[in-house]
């Protein structure tokens, strides 16, 4: 029995790496659950398998999850989503990933992570760096930086 509560704690301690690796908390529970069932089962050989297992795997990772996510959120507090003004936009640089044509916002270019329809008073081929001038509604209005 105690080679399975070696295992279990393997498991555990990999999945807690995935988590470190990649953090979400999305793996930190279950590995939480797979070293709490290891330490029982090497601690209380003959427990593995009997009805106590879950009541007791219950009573230590529900407390402690209710900890953790208490620790999550006093360390990130939610906090209201960012939004992109497009009045903000007026002055930035950026670079066209789509052709812009004059009088049509069929254009499309880069700010930052951020794509925007544009259009512009002259066509602007792909890859070349633009200045927005101004925001209209959902797209910009560029200008060709030379």
């Amino acid at each position: 029995m105690i080679i399975y509560g070696v295992i279990l704690i393997a498991l555990g301690i990999l999945l807690a790496i995935f988590e470190a690796a990649d953090p979400g908390f999305f793996i930190a529970i279950p590995a939480g659950v797979l070293l709490t069932l290891g330490i029982i089962t090497i601690a209380f050989p003959g427990i593995l398998f009997t009805w106590m297992t879950p009541l007791i795997v219950a009573a230590i990772v529900i407390p402690l999850m209710f900890l953790s996510m208490r620790y999550y959120q006093h360390i990130s507090p939610p906090s209201k989503p960012t939004t992109t003004m497009t009045t903000s936009l007026k002055g930035q640089e950026g670079k066209v990933v789509k052709e812009i044509d004059p009088d049509n916002i069929s254009g499309k270019i880069r700010v930052g992570s951020k794509y925007w329809s544009a259009t512009a008073d002259e066509n602007i081929e792909e890859g070349a760096k633009v200045k927005i001038t101004e925001a209209k509604g959902v797209h910009v209005v560029v200008e060709k930086i030379e």
